[in-house]
């Protein structure tokens, strides 16, 4: 499959502030994303987990080493192009869904394909769409106050997939819910990844990652290992690709 972001060499070096002292987050790291893949990356606290999150998500650059996203090499990229790239190819989901608290469902939702200037009854219609297909219909006049964790999670994930961007990251989605909710959001993430979405999430829960494709453990900035899980497994079944599990 062919791969819809790809880190080579990657290495992040922060200077403790004030001193010279330097501090490697990542390692030479090199790891392929493959179209309709779901990840998950595991590791302990100061593994380099969250580093690596921010510089696939453009939101911090590479000491050394080359990110592409969707075949194009945006490891030097200025500030601006980044913030375009982040808006157009990229979606986030928060573990405090940082939501706008003054809007409704609808206008959150709205929010990003504002900042592309796609004109407002297409916005409109685009996010009643997706409030739809998440389970929102409902709520759409609703302020995320007047919402569970659960429905503002829903809305997070929906405000994520607006622009169809190339890749989902998610930071402990489920790390403020209580097991309940957070299997209903794992099993919407399941239907996305069903449906040939890319989807990384970080996770410390064991039962999160075993419902991905491959889980990558990191180490003091490096991959330590890769697990693969066979529920997922490409089987070739009378002429035909079908996935098990």
């Amino acid at each position: 499959m062919p791969s819809v972001a790809a880190v080579q060499d990657l290495s992040k070096i922060y200077r403790k502030p004030g001193t010279n002292v330097e501090v490697a987050a990542l390692r030479c790291i090199s790891i392929d994303f493959e179209h309709g893949q779901y990840t998950a990356i595991m590791g302990a606290s100061g593994s380099g987990k969250s580093t690596l999150l921010n510089i696939l998500g453009c939101l911090d650059r590479p000491t050394s080493g080359r990110y592409f996203l969707g075949g194009d090499d945006i490891s030097s990229l200025e500030d601006d192009a980044l913030s375009e790239i982040r808006s157009r190819r990229i979606g986030f989901v928060f573990q405090n869904f940082n939501l706008i608290q003054q809007l409704t469902v609808l206008e959150n939702l709205e929010v990003p394909m504002f900042y592309l200037g796609i004109p407002p009854l297409e916005r409109r219609r685009r996010a009643i769409e997706m409030a739809e297909r998440v389970g929102l219909a409902e709520h759409l006049d609703h302020r995320p106050m007047q919402l569970s964790g659960g429905q503002q999670q829903r809305v997070c994930i929906a405000r994520a997939m607006m622009n169809d961007p190339l890749i989902l990251l998610a930071d402990e989605p489920t790390g403020a819910l209580d097991s309940k909710t957070g299997h209903a959001i794992l099993e919407l993430f399941d239907d996305l990844v069903a449906s040939g979405r890319t989807i990384l999430l970080v996770t410390h829960d064991p039962s999160v990652a075993h419902r991905c494709h491959r889980v990558i453990h990191l180490h003091d900035g490096q991959v330590q290992r890769e697990d693969r899980n066979s529920r997922h497994a490409v089987q070739v079944e009378g002429g035909q690709l079908s996935a098990s599990g």
